[in-house]
C-alpha cells in the first residue's frame, strides 16, 4: 500500500498541468506496474467515466490490486500535493497576475503541457498501430469530432458499438 501511495504521490507531484504523461511514465516505464496495452485499456475505460481520467485510473488500479482501500490510497496519493500547490498558486497568482512575466510563464507551461500530451498520445497509439481496424476507428472518431464537429455524445456510442462488433468478429 505504501508503494501504491508513493507511486501515485510521485505522479501528482510531477504532473502540474498534465497528469497523463507522468502517469504513463511512472506506471508503465518506471515502476512497470502495468503493460502499455493494459494502461491504454484502463485509460480508455476511465475516459468514459465522469471525472478526471487519471484520477479514475488511480481508483480502478488501486481497487484491482488492494480493493476499496487501495482505491482510496491511490487517489489520495495522486491528489495530495496538487491540492496544496493549487491553493498556494491561487494565493500567489492573485497578487501577481498582472505582471507580464507571470503571464508569459503561465502561457509557456500550457504549451509544455500540450507537448507532453501529444507525446503521450503517440506512446498510447503504439499498441494500436499494429491493428488497422483500431487505427481506422480512432481516425474516424477524430475526423467526426474534430473536423466534422459532430457531438461527442453521438460519436462515442457509435464508436463503442463499432469497436464491440469489430472485437466480437476478432478484427480488433
Amino acid at each position: 500500500m505504501w508503494e501504491l501511495y508513493w507511486g501515485f504521490l510521485s505522479i501528482g507531484a510531477r504532473s502540474f498541468g498534465g497528469v497523463l504523461p507522468w502517469a504513463h511514465r511512472v506506471m508503465v516505464e518506471e515502476r512497470r506496474w502495468v503493460a502499455p496495452a493494459d494502461f491504454a485499456e484502463v485509460l480508455a475505460l476511465c475516459q468514459f467515466l465522469p471525472g478526471p481520467n487519471v484520477g479514475n485510473v488511480s481508483i480502478v488500479l488501486g481497487r484491482r490490486w488492494f480493493g476499496a482501500l487501495g482505491s482510496i490510497v491511490a487517489f489520495t496519493g495522486l491528489m495530495a500535493l496538487p491540492l496544496v500547490w493549487v491553493f498556494a498558486l491561487v494565493l500567489l497568482y492573485a497578487d501577481f497576475s498582472s505582471v507580464p512575466g507571470v503571464k508569459a510563464v503561465v502561457t509557456g507551461v500550457g504549451i509544455a503541457g500540450g507537448g507532453l500530451f501529444i507525446g503521450t498520445a503517440v506512446k498510447l497509439a503504439k499498441p494500436l498501430a499494429r491493428n488497422p481496424w483500431g487505427i481506422a476507428l480512432a481516425v474516424s472518431c477524430f475526423g467526426f469530432i474534430a473536423l466534422g464537429r459532430v457531438s461527442l455524445f453521438v460519436v462515442l456510442p457509435v464508436a463503442l458499438l463499432a469497436g464491440w462488433v469489430a472485437a466480437r468478429r476478432s478484427l480488433i
